[in-house]
């Protein structure tokens, strides 16, 4: 369901319309991050750099420091999250067509809203700021919001996970692309430096958990493993509710949305999150 969920959801941060969006609130958009770090944490009101590294986890204190909270100068949360269902209205309408009105996509708005509902958001930083804004109307924006409810769900579980196992964030994806999630490079995108990633490669090796060449070991791999059955295992609650014939309908449902968004090439094809294109 995440791999069904995310692209819908993240199509945001790399879709034209959205930056249009966000040039109108005056943020620049000549990269993504402006946009990406205003959209994102909007929900949080106006949060400062630290809580917003800490809610992020994956994010460089210093490269979070370049636009929170900056951001909120440009423009305040409300105007940022109004300007965030302009931006989802216009790309979803533009990516699915007549489908964005269809009886199809709204079913599926609400079993996804139903499935929102059923998630456990106390302590989870994402989460529970998204599931306290109120429903849009149109289920194609219901489908988006149910869909990043889900997301920063999982999301929060799998930092909590990566916490347990005494995993720091440069650490984390370090560890990432130890067992060949994306080549390290990919990672570059969140502002360690060379010096960092390495410190954190040698932290690893040290634990047994990668070789020198960078690759994970048996135990590396199998914390890996650990950390994502316990990453689902904390994701679980909103399709306990849900029931195993309304997740399969659900999964259903999302196919053509998921292929529409997908084939639009807007989300690259290697990155940190797991998804790629058709």
């Amino acid at each position: 369901m995440w791999h069904l969920l995310e692209p819908l959801h993240a199509v945001l941060y790399y879709a034209p319309q959205a930056f249009d969006q966000a040039a109108a609130l005056g943020f620049a958009v000549d990269e993504r991050w402006p946009a990406y770090f205003a959209w994102r944490a909007a929900p949080l009101g106006e949060a400062g750099a630290g809580d917003v590294t800490e809610a992020f986890h994956s994010f460089s204190p210093r490269m979070v420091e370049r636009y929170v909270p900056d951001a909120w100068r440009t423009a305040p949360p409300a105007e940022v999250l109004a300007a965030r269902l302009r931006a989802v209205d216009q790309v979803y309408r533009a990516v699915l067509g007549e489908g964005a009105g269809s009886h199809a996509l709204a079913e599926a708005a609400a079993l996804a809203r139903r499935a929102a509902a059923g998630a456990d958001t106390a302590g989870r930083p994402l989460a529970a700021p998204n599931a306290a804004l109120p429903w849009p109307e149109e289920p194609h924006l219901v489908l988006w919001q149910a869909a990043t409810v889900l997301r920063e769900h999982r999301g929060d579980g799998h930092v909590t996970a990566l916490r347990e196992a005494g995993l720091d964030p440069v650490e984390s994806l370090v560890s990432f692309a130890s067992v060949g999630a994306a080549p390290a490079e990919t990672f570059a995108s969140r502002g360690w430096t060379d010096a960092e990633w390495s410190a954190a490669a040698e932290r690893l090796v040290v634990r047994g958990l990668m070789d020198a060449d960078g690759a994970a070991t048996d135990a590396g791999r199998a914390l890996r493993s650990r950390i994502e059955q316990r990453t689902d295992a904390s994701a679980a609650a909103p399709w306990a509710v849900l029931g195993p014939d309304g997740t399969a309908r659900l999964a259903e449902l999302l196919g053509d949305p998921w292929v529409a968004v997908l084939g639009t090439g807007l989300l690259p094809a290697t990155n940190t999150l797991g998804i790629g294109r058709i």
